[in-house]
């Protein structure tokens, strides 16, 4: 975990590694800061003169000013690398999360993603910084102080050979009991914002099934859940603070009167005043670089599960990657699947798809029909290797996907998927992901083929209007015609459109059909649709059931051999009559 943590550190190297040295001299000039004050008493005491004052005064200033200085520089170096480290561990997440194939991200909920390169990256950015500096200072100086302790109190500093146990004791059992419940709380912490952005991406059907109580209920259910278990920890984690504070004031309450005691005694002799003081600072040193060393290691507690669930998506392997020596030139848009049976994951226990076979010739344009949970979906991710198939082979341009650069292959597939999506941006930066370097004109072109143009025209800003995130500025149907014109700018050799017309009246359905056959001829084109009138002039329509094909031919042949498709066919048919006749 460490090893793949590290790698993200990089760049950060030197000041990750300048921080600890700067604290060093930080904590050494510390520790003998009381040393030089210890000295000074006695020689006050012995009645030294103002010269030797002045000497030992012009020390101590320019200690005190170095140890600031180095403080000073080892904070900003620290703070320079602890976030660096965190801006670097979050791009090489989201790096890592581009190169995923659908399988991968399955594993992973989106919520869960989030909170991962959020609130855990803040955790191990604030334990990374702690273990740079202050895990560095606290043993320095606790080790420090322990021997000039020894050295200038001798057995008064006896003491801290059992608080320092009793401390370790301790921390040990708060870390052992608070462990498992911050794993518990972080996975909760999926859990609820999985909530929140279900509820947020839903809030129409919320608000159309007048839901907002219940919403709120269930959120407060799981807030309240998530409270009490962090509450749970908390509390475990709390009793580190009184247990260090009681051995803080013990070890103090001791030096105080047993040193005090032998100063009496021995009238100084044994224990002078120089050294009574320097012992009583060098055991305030002693007990709050255990304190600090005991909040580093409950944030250390609080980080782990955090890093563990970094190094989760860090080490994440997309199970799609382009073979050596790929192929990347892709000789036309004929498609091929031979024996095809696919499963989402090797625990399913049943085929989403299984024994398919079909042949699609370059250019041909292709429909699919078929029930929800039919597979049409599945049976065209195949085709740009966002799923591997499970058994068979798919080519395309008489190679196996398999053996194409992943890159070459999705850029001569377009898919228009079924749900839409637009970024925030205006219409041509929106385009301009089918093909950064379209111009002006050949996105016109593309949107008069998608039928888009004609709406853009009448926004103020035309090809310049601004998109909201998510599209939430323009209607389903110019999302879509939108979504048309982006895969047509990639000039795709295959083009999918996975029941992507769904949200645009029959007859602009049918202009885009058209525009296709007159523009992109070469093109293969396979449209998904649940309405018959947008295959219905397909060169061949595919009819699927259970994920499996069922028939195949034309409009004409299959309402003569498929009863699937005739019931289909009549039933839409004949809604549409009982519409017309109302």
């Amino acid at each position: 975990m460490v090893k793949t943590l590290a790698r993200s550190i990089r760049e950060f190297k030197k000041p990750a590694i300048l921080t600890p040295l700067l604290v060093v001299v930080e904590v050494i000039l510390e520790c003998i800061i009381p040393f030089v004050i210890a000295n000074l008493v006695n020689e006050m005491q012995a009645g030294c003169g103002m010269d030797t004052i002045v000497h030992y005064g012009i020390q101590l200033i320019a200690m005190a000013v170095l140890s600031l200085v180095f403080g000073v520089a080892a904070g900003n170096t620290c703070a320079t690398a602890s976030t660096g480290f965190a801006r670097n561990l979050r791009q090489d997440m989201f790096y890592r999360i581009q190169d995923y194939s659908f399988e991968n991200i399955d594993k992973f909920s989106v919520s869960s993603l989030v909170t991962r390169m959020t609130t855990d990256v803040i955790n191990v950015q604030m334990s990374f910084m702690m273990i740079i500096r202050v895990a560095i200072r606290c043993p320095l100086m606790l080790i420090f102080s322990f021997v000039m302790g020894f050295v200038m109190g001798g057995r008064l500093a006896m003491i801290f050979l059992v608080t320092i146990p009793l401390l370790g004791i301790g921390l040990y059992l708060v870390i052992r009991k608070a462990t498992p419940i911050f794993r518990r709380v972080f996975r909760k912490y999926d859990a609820l914002n999985d909530s929140v952005q279900e509820n947020v991406q839903a809030m129409r059907v919320v608000k159309s099934y007048v839901r907002e109580e219940y919403e709120k209920n269930k959120f407060a259910a799981a807030a309240e859940d998530v409270c009490r278990d962090f509450t749970k920890a908390e509390r475990i984690m709390a009793i580190n603070s009184p247990l260090m504070q009681f051995c803080v004031y013990a070890g103090m309450a001791f030096v105080l009167s047993f040193g005090s005691y032998a100063v009496i005694t021995s009238q100084g002799t044994e224990v002078a005043v120089g050294q009574m003081s320097s012992i009583l600072t060098y055991s305030f040193q002693i007990l709050m670089s255990l304190m600090m060393l005991s909040m580093v290691f409950v944030m250390i507690t609080m980080s782990l599960e955090s890093a563990e669930r970094i190094v989760e998506v860090l080490s994440e392997e997309s199970n799609l990657t382009s073979p050596e020596d790929a192929v990347s030139e892709i000789k036309d848009g004929s498609i091929d699947f031979e024996n095809v049976s696919f499963k989402y994951s090797a625990k399913a226990e049943r085929m989403a798809l299984e024994g398919v076979n079909l042949h699609i010739k370059s250019g041909e344009v292709i429909g699919i029909l078929g029930g929800t949970g039919s597979s049409k979906t599945t049976l065209v991710q195949l085709i740009p290797r966002l799923y591997d198939t499970t058994e068979g082979t798919v080519k395309v341009g008489g190679v196996d996907v398999r053996k194409y650069d992943l890159e070459a292959l999705r850029n001569n597939v377009a898919m228009v998927l079924q749900k839409n999506v637009l970024f925030s941006g205006t219409i041509k930066d929106n385009l301009r992901w089918g093909n950064p370097e379209a111009t002006d004109e050949e996105m016109q072109q593309a949107c008069r083929l998608a039928q888009a143009d004609e709406f853009i025209q009448l926004f103020p800003d035309k090809y310049d209007t601004w998109i909201e995130q998510g599209g939430a500025n323009v209607s389903g149907g110019q999302k879509q015609r939108l979504c048309i014109a982006r895969a047509l700018l990639k000039k795709p050799k295959v083009l999918i459109l996975d029941d992507s017309t769904s949200a645009v009246d029959t007859r602009t359905d049918a202009l885009i059909r058209q525009g296709f056959r007159e523009f992109i001829p070469q093109t293969t084109k396979i449209i998904i649709a649940q309405r018959v009138a947008s295959v219905q002039d397909a060169d061949r329509i595919v009819v699927m059931d259970g994920g499996r094909i069922v028939a195949i031919g034309t409009h004409e042949e299959l309402l003569e051999s498929s009863d699937i498709y005739r019931e289909v066919y009549t039933s839409q048919n004949k809604a549409g009559d009982e519409d017309g006749d109302e």
